[in-house]
């Protein structure tokens, strides 16, 4: 727990350093105000994450994670290949999920673009009851969003879409939204 205050405290820090350049421009706003700020705590949540490695090693955080990166990627309601290609390298990329092996979370994260694209609704139900079996870890469940957020931020901007999802799949595992400031 004392991690995840920590990451707490630099996210907060770090929010309000951009507030104050912001502040400091006489009314003008900074340049890349609101996309630098999300970036930036994007690339903190990520090194974070990185931190949290071996102690990530379970198949309920894998799989909750795997939905949640499926999720993330058909937020806007399609996944187009490249879209898929794209966050699938993504996470074979994640520090964190090289915990296990690439063809495991290929198939997971797959398995749930699949059921989204076939029915977005259905897909999503039981995407959402995948992630919420990550709720039993607190560390889990918080990693399970900064995942999430990683992947969602990875463009530099969090679509209003990927910021609904995230704010749900922070219902479902019982961590608050305003953490994450969302």
């Amino acid at each position: 727990m004392a991690m995840w205050d920590r990451i707490k405290d630099q996210a907060k820090g770090l929010q309000q350093a951009q507030g104050a350049r912001s502040s400091s421009s006489h009314g003008r706003p900074a340049a890349g105000a609101s996309g630098g700020s999300k970036a930036q705590l994007v690339g903190l949540l990520k090194s974070q994450l990185g931190s949290l490695k071996t102690e990530l090693k379970s198949g309920s955080y894998r799989d909750a994670s795997m939905a949640m990166c499926a999720l993330v990627a058909a937020a806007d309601g399609s996944v187009d290949p490249a879209e898929r290609q794209h966050v699938e390298s993504l996470i074979l990329q994640n520090d964190v999920l090289q915990n296990f092996p690439p063809e495991q979370l290929r198939q997971r994260f797959n398995k749930h673009v699949d059921q989204l694209m076939f029915n977005f609704q259905q897909g999503k139900a039981e995407a959402m009851q995948e992630i919420a079996k990550a709720a039993k870890k607190p560390m889990e469940a918080k990693a399970v969003v900064q995942t999430g957020f990683v992947v969602a931020g990875a463009d530099g901007y969090i679509a209003p879409a990927e910021a609904q999802i995230l704010r749900e799949a922070c219902m479902a595992l019982g961590v608050s939204p305003q953490e994450f400031g969302l």
